[in-house]
């Protein structure tokens, strides 16, 4: 059975972008905006659980991220994903990419073997699709961007059709390998209703000390942690000592990247122009462009 590991982040909705969206040391204001499944990460677990489906395997999802980023690790488990792993503590705050391939890096050392690593190709917060490459250097293992379609897996060699520049290519690889993956390489699966049943329970030890146990509809040995680990709902929390990091190479302290301003841009027309579809109206826009040196 083929071990996998899926990189899921939840992002800020890029979409609703606010004149909050960021703090004065140039980091992500989190909590002044919503938030959602990084897309491509979904095609990333997408490409695992088919893997799992054909071939068996045990496929482990991991995000890093403030306490709350839980809720994409519940849509895993909803979707199929068999162990996730949430990556939180202060000093991972601010982390750039280098920081933050460093802690996922280490966190997959610990997992110990892992046959394949999958990745969405970026994160629309950052798009700097930087975080699965620099974690397959960390790991020490190849790594195939971009791709489109699993050709084949037998033992320990994948075949993969991926995306270049005006093409495609097959290429083979032996395992341990890191893949990325684009909305174009799947459709993710929607939640199984009765995973949602029995997942929407899951929690991480944080989620756990914030219940009130006084509550008269609490009863508190279905809330301990030993209780929801026996029945597989237990979100493990790995945090700075769990993995014995070097904090100088986390978060803030360990990213030399750093971002003082975002805006939102809006591109608007100033003016409109309707051209015939005829053959007069075509070589007039033709010659229009050609003038003005955007064709030539």
């Amino acid at each position: 059975m083929y071990k996998i590991v899926v990189l899921v982040k939840q992002v800020p909705d890029t979409h609703n972008i606010t004149a909050n969206a960021m703090k004065e040391d140039g980091t992500v204001n989190r909590a002044a905006l919503p938030t959602i499944f990084n897309p491509e990460d979904l095609n990333a677990l997408e490409a695992a659980l088919e893997i799992k489906d054909k071939f068996g395997a045990e496929v482990t999802a991991i995000t890093m991220g403030p306490p709350a980023a839980a809720d994409v690790l519940r849509e895993c488990l909803y979707r199929g994903a068999d162990k996730v792993i949430l990556l939180t503590d202060r000093a991972f705050a601010g982390a750039d990419t280098l920081a933050t391939s460093y802690v996922i890096s280490e966190a997959i050392k610990k997992l110990g073997k892992v046959d394949i690593v999958f990745a969405g190709r970026q994160a629309i917060d950052g798009d700097t699709a930087q975080v699965g490459p620099q974690t397959a250097e960390k790991l020490d293992i190849p790594q195939i961007g971009y791709m489109l379609e699993l050709k084949s897996l037998k033992k320990d060699v994948i075949e993969v059709k991926r995306a270049i520049e005006n093409g495609v290519e097959v290429v083979k690889c032996k395992l341990p390998v890191l893949i990325t993956v684009t909305e174009q390489t799947n459709t993710p699966r929607f939640p199984s209703a009765k995973k949602v049943a029995v997942y929407k329970k899951a929690m991480t030890k944080s989620e756990i000390n914030k219940i009130d146990p006084n509550q008269s509809y609490i009863d508190p040995s279905k809330y301990s942690e030993e209780y929801l680990r026996n029945k597989g709902l237990l979100i493990e929390e790995w945090g700075l000592n769990d993995l014995k990091l070097d904090p100088s190479m986390c978060g803030f302290a360990g990213s030399p990247t750093k971002v003082y301003k975002i805006d939102s841009v809006v591109l608007e027309a100033k003016e409109t122009k309707n051209y015939e579809p005829t053959f007069e109206g075509v070589s007039t826009l033709i010659h229009e462009l050609i003038q003005q040196h955007i064709i030539g």
